[in-house]
């Protein structure tokens, strides 16, 4: 596998493959994250996986450029995608519900119409699938999950929106995801999720991590209203 490696700042180490994304990737990403944990303890304050990419944080003081690059050298050149099962063939880690309903999912509607589908076909499409985590940014618990089913697939919006509710439920180009919390957003509004996704006092606080699989489980008003979901 055809592999970059150097530094990302005075103290970190930045590992970036030039596959394809895919799930045995993020899955060999992982384990090499979990080795370095182990290799360097403490000296390790922080790490992020990427689509294609691991990035290692040190405070500058304690990180050993040579050796950390020879050690992630060979972790990387020992990387095999073989033995890491598609995700498409095991049950989801986690099923979140979700209400599919224009009064919660501004863009539904219009996807529809767009993909020259009905509602239900839409919502099947997107819930039937089962998606794998890749990789967590943008805002505190959120995850891009993948990959959307192409009759699916839609740009952003030209114009994000000011404030996007909490547990929206959106899609993006091939990629599909839950707003943990209230915020600006440019993602195509599809359903919306009544189950909260992040608090810092659960351990770990995100809902969903790299590396997990998940489905949607379409819900009624009344279910939406029960678990604490609220209707505008």
């Amino acid at each position: 596998m055809v592999f970059e490696l150097g530094p990302a700042g005075e103290g970190a180490m930045r590992l970036v493959f030039t596959e394809v994304p895919q799930p045995a990737l993020t899955r060999a990403l992982l384990e090499i994250e979990n080795r370095a944990r182990q290799r360097f303890g403490s000296t390790l304050t922080d790490s992020v996986i990427g689509y294609t990419t691991l990035t290692l944080f040190f405070s500058a003081s304690n990180l050993e450029r040579d050796r950390t690059e020879a050690w992630l050298r060979e972790q990387a050149d020992a990387i095999s995608l073989v033995g890491h099962p598609a995700h498409e063939h095991s049950a989801a880690d986690l099923v979140l519900p979700v209400l599919y309903h224009p009064s919660v999912a501004p863009d539904l509607e219009w996807l529809a119409d767009d993909r020259g589908l009905g509602i239900n076909d839409v919502i099947a499409l997107h819930s039937e699938a089962t998606y794998f985590a890749y990789a967590t940014g943008f805002a505190p618990g959120f995850c891009y999950l993948g990959t959307l089913p192409e009759a699916l697939q839609t740009p952003r919006l030209d114009t994000p929106r000011a404030t996007v509710p909490a547990g929206a439920v959106a899609i993006a180009d091939a990629q599909t995801a839950v707003y943990p919390c209230e915020s600006p957003g440019g993602w195509r509004l599809i359903g919306a999720c009544p189950e909260p996704l992040f608090n810092l006092n659960n351990s770990p606080p995100s809902l969903l991590n790299v590396g997990a699989t998940v489905r949607f489980e379409p819900i009624n008003e009344a279910d939406f209203r029960a678990l604490g979901g609220v209707i505008p």
